[in-house]
């Protein structure tokens, strides 16, 4: 088997789709699964099989990154799994924050796949007085009150937000003060935040009106 060429995931190019990005969370779940098969070796129609992506774009990804597999004999799922692992940088555990423990947030907090990827809640805040003490998941509820000391405590770059629209800005601006580099948003709401600050938000009304509008058009690919 070819030796991978490693590059630096942030230095190895200018730039790189954030589609990009996006797709490599799907290939490394897909050598996950080949994994658990005891598949030592992959081809790239292999590993896309399942996932709706042609592997020619598969094999464009990759090489924004360097060299991988050897023409003719495929991939090692170990080895690959391993570097898109460092490429995506959860070959270690990464300490999350959550805020607002409503039907959501708790549901978030006793969803046990988020270690199978090194992601833990290890910290979860609510304003509602008769939450703060209870614990979920093996997370134990504390006041947004303890927002600051907590964060710091545990080192937390990453945070979900999951509270009101109303509040959603206020405490955004709350979790940067306290030192938080990337924020998770299910709020209905679009923060305006530094732009050092990594924002993703998840509008649920949003994609199923999108949804609903392929629906009534007929256009049911995946587009």
């Amino acid at each position: 088997m070819k030796k991978i060429t490693k590059l630096d995931p942030v230095t190895a190019v200018k730039y790189i789709p954030h589609d990009t990005i996006k797709r490599l969370s799907l290939y490394l779940r897909s050598l996950r699964r080949l994994a658990l098969k005891k598949t030592a070796v992959a081809s790239s129609e292999d590993i896309t099989e399942f996932l709706n992506i042609s592997s020619v774009q598969f094999r464009k990804d990759l090489s924004y990154f360097g060299g991988f597999g050897r023409r003719g004999v495929g991939y090692d799922v170990e080895v690959l799994q391993r570097e898109i692992e460092r490429i995506l940088g959860t070959d270690s555990v990464w300490k999350i924050a959550l805020v607002g423990v409503g039907r959501l947030g708790s549901a978030l907090l006793g969803y046990p796949g988020f270690l199978e990827f090194n992601l833990k809640i290890c910290a979860a805040f609510d304003s509602d007085a008769g939450k703060v003490g209870k614990t979920i998941g093996g997370v134990k509820i504390e006041g947004t009150r303890d927002l600051k000391r907590s964060i710091r405590e545990h080192g937390i770059k990453i945070a979900i937000l999951s509270v009101s629209g109303g509040s959603a800005q206020k405490v955004s601006e709350e979790l940067i003060k306290c030192g938080v580099k990337s924020i998770l948003n299910f709020s209905p709401v679009n923060l305006v935040l530094p732009r050092s600050v990594c924002v993703s938000s998840v509008d649920l009304a949003s994609e199923l009106e999108s949804l609903v509008y392929k629906l009534k058009r007929g256009k049911f690919l995946n587009v």
